[in-house]
């Protein structure tokens, strides 16, 4: 019985995936598809975490399917059902530095965060859960600042402690993309929101870089 109801809830989430990159493309962010867990009833996904060729791969089920990601990611939804009518399983890769920033944080950084972003009132955008392990915020991108040394890209297969000040964060701005709800993660784990997106502003990254940074330190 809990077989049963774990592939159907499988099934349900990704019957969920193309109308998610429909909606994401009417709020004006670009898709791409990515790759997802394999179908481990076939051999061929036996033993692996991604759907990809790659052995080993470092990031399974959370990159898009191709490197030229960046020049086809799009807000067409006449090419964005094309490709999930071809890769109904695929995940939902959002480029970032176009529309948005995200700051990419440890889920007890995330949390305690969010507990002293709603104690001081302070404003947020939306908010995902990589699984139950990172937080997503959504900010207002910095596009490309004349300093560069205000920000950083940041790729997911890096590793969060390449950024020595704020040990944790990751910051997804140019050149960089996050894996979006309501994607399938290894081990049935999903990705979801805990504050979905709605109309208005996004937040100043700066400002809400202060309180992830503060959150970070604690937390480590």
């Amino acid at each position: 019985m809990l077989a049963v109801s774990g592939s159907k809830r499988l099934k349900a989430a990704r019957d969920r995936l193309a109308p998610a990159a429909r909606d994401y493309a009417e709020l004006g962010w670009p898709c791409f598809p990515g790759a997802h867990p394999p179908n481990v009833s076939g051999r061929k996904g036996r033993g692996r975490a991604c759907s990809c060729d790659r052995l080993g791969c470092p990031d399974p089920a959370a990159h898009p399917v191709s490197a030229a990601w960046a020049h086809q990611a799009t807000v067409d939804t006449a090419v964005i059902e094309r490709w999930w009518s071809e890769r109904p399983q695929a995940n939902i890769i959002l480029p970032t530095g176009r529309v948005f920033d995200v700051f990419d944080v440890p889920a007890g950084a995330g949390a305690a965060a969010l507990d002293r972003i709603d104690r001081d009132d302070l404003p947020v955008g939306p908010v995902a859960s990589v699984g139950g392990e990172r937080h997503l915020f959504f900010v207002a991108t910095r596009g490309a600042p004349v300093d560069e040394d205000e920000w950083w890209s940041c790729h997911l297969d890096c590793s969060p402690e390449d950024v020595a000040e704020t040990p944790g964060m990751r910051w997804h701005c140019r050149d960089s993309y996050v894996v979006a709800p309501p994607s399938l993660l290894p081990s049935g784990r999903e990705v979801t929101w805990l504050r979905p997106p709605a109309t208005g502003p996004l937040p100043d990254p700066l400002r809400l870089l202060e309180v992830l940074s503060d959150s970070c330190d604690l937390a480590g």
